[in-house]
């Protein structure tokens, strides 16, 4: 939903999700016994497991979503396949991930294979690894029989409900059953291995005094600790570990992500790198990855910990925990609701709001709604406006004082979290938080939020090109602030424009590649004021076709639904009405 107020990024794909490389050429190699030291500080010797009739090796990082959702997957394989003489080795090649990083990431994913430090990333040349996650399949004598993805479930771009194609499997079966591997090599996706770095010692473009600020300025805002980034860009090291990623999401424009067509309408939050920006970062890894002179460095850029929005006035957390359990139940988890007395005594104006996830990685969106004193909540009840509310690839923002803008929230209110969880294969507990920093007066202008949806439409089996309407009447002159599309896995693009009573029209945003890992609020850079009449038309398409790669079914007929694998259609729009 439209997040004038700030937001904590619970999903998606981000950085570190690289392309897809030409498929390996490293099938048919002979790897020799290689030494490594698991994250309790053994060394583990590959000729251990001579007896093994399969050795599977994948190269994994600490820091890589996609990396991450395949573990469960890993664990399922072992469990599978260990019994038939198939051992598992995982090797972090990463310079940047510790041997203590490791061992806390392999407790928290209950990997229950060795999983070992390749320190200065020998065994990941030997082998040609070059992503995370990266599996190479050896037969008895060790010779690489298969190289690639794990399955086709995850990628760029892409969450399938279930893998239609299944590499990793496939090979493993045919080498124990002393056939030829269907398909040897398969491109993996995922992240660049963070080999060690060789930096020069001059050039033109230094990380001091031309990419520091730049990465403060785009990037560190998700790139900490405890935001969606899912490694930290607050270091040189940081910076030259991710070197090469940083690289490809640049020359791809996958980064920082913004989906907006340039053609309409100008943004407050453009994410955007300018052209000369994304060259100085090219020249600078380009050129070696110079540091320079440490006095040339920007002070830190300061943030209030755990918080986007700066320190909040006020904080609310949901009265208890939520148990998410490790896989999805048949029919989905059904939204959740957890109400919160907000003990205001008078009313209260909130010009900045930050929905925090307990569970970040299960918490799929909060939405907080405001239940006044004598009102009943219920979805779509307008009595019950929303407050505020998280989406997969929201940044948080604040409005600016100088807007006049702001939300009420009426004495004796309660707050209602509406929560949406997805099990991701581990069981966890989950208590979200909302705060709120609070205007010091009464705002020239209450900032109300709508849903323009359209709740009726019926997307037939395989339509590539369904489209779908909905519209907003505006009952006096007003302004319309901010702009966020809303659909889920087949939605495919989505327009807003202004119809004005005269018969024009204005496009007041296009996304013409909707990406359902990156739902977006579009800040209009000033407010567009609009007459009493005009009506806000938003246009929708969804492809509910088999070339559609998230697409959960096909050859089904989807109407509205509150589970990602049903549809929803909402332009949420920010406005305010010129008369207070």
């Amino acid at each position: 939903m439209v997040k004038w107020f700030g937001v904590v990024v619970v999903a998606g794909l981000a950085m570190s999700i690289g392309r897809a490389d030409r498929p390996a050429t490293g099938v048919g190699k002979t790897i020799a016994p290689f030494q490594l030291k698991d994250t309790a500080g053994k060394s583990i010797d590959s000729a251990e497991f001579r007896e093994k009739k399969v050795l599977v090796v994948v190269f994994v990082g600490t820091q890589c979503p996609l990396n991450n959702l395949y573990f469960p997957r890993l664990a399922e394989l072992h469990r599978e396949f260990a019994p038939r003489g198939v051992q598992f080795l995982a090797v972090n090649s990463n310079s940047q991930d510790t041997l203590d990083e490791i061992a806390e990431h392999a407790r928290k994913h209950e990997t229950p294979f060795p999983v070992l430090k390749d320190a200065g990333n020998v065994v990941a040349d030997a082998f040609g690894a070059r992503r995370t996650p990266e599996a190479f399949v050896l037969d008895e004598k060790r010779v690489v029989r298969y190289q690639g993805r794990i399955d086709d479930q995850y990628g760029i771009g892409v969450q399938r409900a279930r893998p239609t194609r299944q590499e990793l499997r496939d090979a493993i079966e045919a080498v124990l059953a002393g056939k030829e591997v269907p398909t040897p090599a398969v491109a993996a996706e995922g992240c660049i291995i963070g080999r060690v770095a060789r930096p020069r010692e001059s050039g033109t473009v230094t990380f001091a005094r031309h990419v520091a600020p730049l990465l403060q300025k785009h990037c560190q805002q998700c790139h900490r600790p405890g935001q969606i980034g899912p490694m930290p860009l607050l270091k040189y090291q940081d910076a030259t570990a991710w070197a090469e990623t940083i690289r490809e999401v640049i020359q791809d424009r996958r980064m920082p992500p913004w989906h907006a067509d340039p053609r309409h309408g100008r943004f407050s939050n453009d994410r955007r790198l300018s052209d000369a920006d994304r060259q100085t970062f090219l020249e600078w890894i380009e050129q070696g990855l110079v540091k320079g002179d440490t006095k040339d460095l920007p002070p830190p850029r300061e943030f209030a910990e755990g918080w986007t929005i700066g320190k909040p006035d006020v904080v609310f957390t949901m009265p208890r925990e939520y148990a998410v359990p490790a896989q999805m139940p048949r029919g989905g988890i059904p939204y959740q609701e957890f109400f919160v007395d907000t003990g205001f005594k008078e009313d209260r104006w909130v010009v900045g709001a930050e929905a925090r996830p307990g569970a970040p990685e299960v918490v799929h969106h909060i939405v907080v709604f405001i239940v006044p004193p004598g009102k009943q909540f219920f979805p779509g009840n307008p009595e019950t406006p929303v407050l505020a509310g998280t989406a997969p690839g929201d940044i948080a923002y604040l409005m600016p004082p100088e807007s006049g803008m702001a939300k009420k929230i009426p004495a004796g209110s309660r707050l209602v979290f509406q929560m949406h969880y997805t099990p991701n294969g581990r069981a966890q507990k989950d208590r979200s938080s909302l705060g709120l920093i609070l205007a010091r007066q009464a705002p020239k202008y209450s900032l109300l939020t709508v849903p323009i949806a359209d709740l009726t439409f019926r997307i037939p089996p395989g339509a590539a090109q369904h489209k779908v309407e909905a519209w907003f009447r505006f009952r006096h002159d007003g302004k319309v602030v901010a702009l966020m599309p809303h659909m889920h896995l087949r939605g495919k693009d989505f327009l807003v424009e202004a119809v004005y009573p005269d018969g024009k029209t204005e496009v007041l945003l296009s996304v013409p590649r909707y990406d359902f890992n990156w739902q977006q609020a579009y800040m209009l850079a000033r407010p567009h004021s609009v007459p009493r009449g005009t009506r806000i038309h938003c246009v929708a398409h969804f492809d509910n076709s088999p070339q559609n790669p998230n697409n959960p079914d096909p050859t089904q007929t989807v109407t509205w639904g509150d589970q990602t694998w049903e549809e929803m259609m909402i332009g949420w729009m920010d406005y305010v009405y010129e008369k207070k």
